[in-house]
């Protein structure tokens, strides 16, 4: 079990699943649940910091503490929303602090048949002590961003998981800057290289750990129009799995087959799909992601690396033959390296970060570009919001006027029952309105807040970024300079 005072390691490996774990819809939750348990329990190598999304109910929690409580001593579960976040960390390390913060925007309550707004989606915080020394501390955000429910650029809820990712990437720096290893991992909902992926790497330190070993990987599925654009064949299952890593909408995964297979599941067939069958459907939803401490004295520090990652949980129940869940994990491994003379060796993309003369690790600005497309994308869903509001308000005064219309038409019915029709009319129809009435003027107020906070922000970094353009050029002109007046002297 860990302790206090342990030395600390010189390896973390880490896991991250969305165990899809909806009470009364996901099919065999509880059974798959526990194996879920079952199998982290006996992983190769032994996951030491484990983040779940989608495990709902407190008794799927337990089982699989039950199940790992000699690899993983410490938990915990998170509570956020009306119907809970889903949210849950384990550690082989005792949690010395942990907290939920909500996103202050994730969804709409109108949308109830989606439930992103009801379950309160936000970020699992826990400072992990691995060690005696006092900078031995991990800090792990574990998260669930909202769900795309169509594709980039047309996806209605783009702009919330957009202010989300910015959200969670100020949480991951702050950590950094105070000093901390960075864990960032969970189902973000967003593809390699989208708006909020970028949006993480640029305005916080982490890297996302698949890149860096695997930064020819796909940035879709094959079917996607941006992922078409490379000119790539259409993967196999079996790369898609191991240089895609492909989480979600697998041709490996029983639950994206078509509704023939998985009767036939049902009445007990095991039905073996082979790895080299064409999977255009699979993309990457789940992440990991991690970023050094900030030091004085990076130079002098030993600096974590990744040294694997992998796509994980791909077996099927024992008995039911089913997948464990819609996703696959993702499984990564961390090792502390010695420290480096003058630079930092990253292998994302093939590039090196250099640190510094003050000793930190910057993040980089986005093109400008980049930012006006984000503020373009928050001005017009605050247009439309605007927009719902005027609509639900007018709403809620049009049930007014007919529900008077109705009690007053009750004094001249010629019959009982329709006086009654008209009661019942009446009142449905103004609880209707009042309830819309209520959701423009108090949540979308709500929402329109947090819409300008988040304008704000990126206001303010887009004058950073255009800051550091000019400051760039600046020193290019005056190094164009420097060279010339060098070769006019040599001439």
């Amino acid at each position: 079990m860990g302790s206090f005072y342990e030395e600390a390691p010189t390896q973390i490996n880490i896991f991250t699943l969305n165990c899809w774990g909806l009470k009364y819809i996901a099919k065999h939750r509880n059974a798959r649940l526990a194996e879920i348990g079952n199998q982290i329990a006996v992983a190769n190598p032994i996951p030491e910091i484990v983040g779940l999304q989608e495990c709902w109910t407190q008794e799927d929690y337990l089982a699989i503490r039950e199940s790992t409580r000699k690899i993983l001593p410490y938990g915990k579960f998170y509570y956020s929303g009306i119907f809970g976040g889903g949210l849950a960390i384990l550690s082989k390390w005792p949690i010395e602090e942990s907290t939920m913060v909500r996103y202050p925007l994730n969804g709409r309550p109108a949308a109830f048949y989606r439930g992103d707004w009801f379950v309160g989606k936000g970020v699992a915080c826990a400072r992990i002590r691995i060690g005696r020394e006092r900078k031995d501390v991990v800090e792990v955000f574990c998260t669930h961003l909202h769900a795309p429910y169509e594709s980039e650029p047309y996806d209605s809820y783009l702009c919330h998981r957009t202010a989300q990712a910015w959200e969670i990437a100020k949480l991951m720096r702050h950590a950094a800057e105070r000093g901390h290893l960075v864990i960032g991992l969970g189902d973000f909902n967003m593809r390699p290289l989208s708006l909020a992926h970028r949006l993480i790497e640029a305005h916080s330190p982490v890297k996302d750990v698949w890149r860096i070993l695997h930064p020819d990987s796909s940035v879709g599925a094959a079917k996607d129009a941006v992922e078409k654009s490379r000119g790539k064949p259409i993967p196999s299952a079996d790369y898609n799995l191991t240089v895609n890593g492909a989480t979600c909408d697998s041709a490996l995964n029983t639950w994206r087959w078509n509704k023939g297979h998985q009767k036939r599941l049902d009445k007990g067939h095991n039905i073996v799909v082979e790895h080299s069958v064409e999977d255009p459907k699979a993309k990457r939803l789940d992440y990991i992601f991690f970023a050094n401490p900030e030091t004085d004295s990076p130079n002098a520090t030993p600096q974590w690396a990744v040294t694997s990652a992998t796509v994980g949980m791909t077996g099927r129940h024992p008995t039911l033959h089913c997948s464990l869940s819609d996703h696959f994990s993702v499984e990564a491994t961390l090792t502390l390296q010695p420290p480096s003379s003058t630079k930092i060796m990253n292998r994302n993309l093939s590039a090196q970060t250099t640190v510094p003369p003050d000793g930190t690790i910057s993040t980089s600005p986005l093109p400008l570009e980049t930012y006006d497309s984000i503020l373009t994308l928050t001005q017009a869903y605050t247009l439309r919001e605007r927009h719902q509001r005027i609509l639900r308000l007018a709403h809620m005064g049009w049930q007014l006027c007919l529900s008077i219309g109705c009690l007053t038409g009750i004094w001249w019915a010629p019959y009982p029952g329709v006086g009654f029709l008209l009661a019942l009319l009446s009142t449905v129809g103004l609880s209707v309105g009042v309830i819309d009435g209520l959701m423009g003027g108090l949540f979308v107020g709500s929402e329109l807040r947090a819409l300008k906070e988040f304008e704000w922000e990126i206001m303010r970094a887009r004058e950073d970024a255009e800051r550091v353009g000019r400051e760039n050029w600046a020193r290019d002109e005056e190094g164009k300079g420097a060279l010339g007046g060098f070769i006019e002297v040599i001439s």
